[in-house]
């Protein structure tokens, strides 16, 4: 007996750095890709992000365009473009574009609670 496969969805190619060029928010941040139970934001940003933290997901930055700045209680760090950094669940952080403006992905369950310092 021979198992049906069952139908899939043709894979469309995502290109979030030519997407976000069409931009013009101070802050935007949508889901562009979802890989099992985790998803991929584009987030473009002239303007910062409050602080926060994840108390249950470890969120990963990518910077694709521009250097956006991570602050953390003690320290800051600043990620240019093709630079990715982990922020361990739990630690409260903020985020802001270096310059004028970033373009950057972030890794992180699609359930993630984010609460607000």
């Amino acid at each position: 007996m021979s198992e049906t496969a069952e139908p899939s969805l043709a894979p469309s190619i995502v290109n979030p750095l030519r997407d976000s060029r069409s931009i013009a928010e101070d802050y935007h941040n949508r889901q562009v890709a979802a890989v099992n139970d985790h998803e991929i934001r584009m987030s473009v940003m002239t303007a910062g992000f409050a602080w926060h933290s994840h108390p249950e997901s470890d969120e990963v930055f990518l910077v694709i365009d521009g250097e956006l700045v991570i602050e953390f209680q003690d320290r800051e760090v600043i990620l240019a473009a093709g630079d990715m950094l982990t922020v361990p669940k739990g630690v409260v952080h903020r985020t802001r574009p270096s310059g004028s403006r970033s373009v950057n992905l972030t890794f992180e369950r699609r359930d993630a609670l984010t609460m607000f310092v």
